[in-house]
C-alpha cells in the first residue's frame, strides 16, 4: 500500500493511504467542488477517516512504494 504525506500551510504533515495520483485526484476533485469542501482520506497512523481542506495543502510527497 502506498502512502502520501500532505503538508499543510501551518506546517502539519498528515500521512494518508493512497498513491500520489489517487491523493492528488481527491484533492483536485474537492477543490473543484467548491469552497469548504473536504477531500477525505484514511489516516495512515490511526486508520480513521480524515477530511482535508485542499486549499490548505502546500505539498504532497510519496512516503513509500512507487507511483
Amino acid at each position: 500500500m502506498n502512502h502520501a504525506a500532505l503538508k499543510t500551510v501551518d506546517g502539519d504533515v498528515i500521512a494518508v493511504e493512497g498513491s500520489l495520483s489517487e491523493v492528488e485526484k481527491e484533492l483536485s476533485d474537492a477543490a473543484r467542488s467548491g469552497s469548504s469542501r473536504f477531500a477525505w482520506f484514511t489516516d495512515k497512523e490511526t486508520g480513521q477517516r480524515i477530511g482535508v481542506n485542499p486549499d490548505h495543502v502546500v505539498s504532497l510527497r510519496l512516503i513509500d512504494g512507487h507511483d
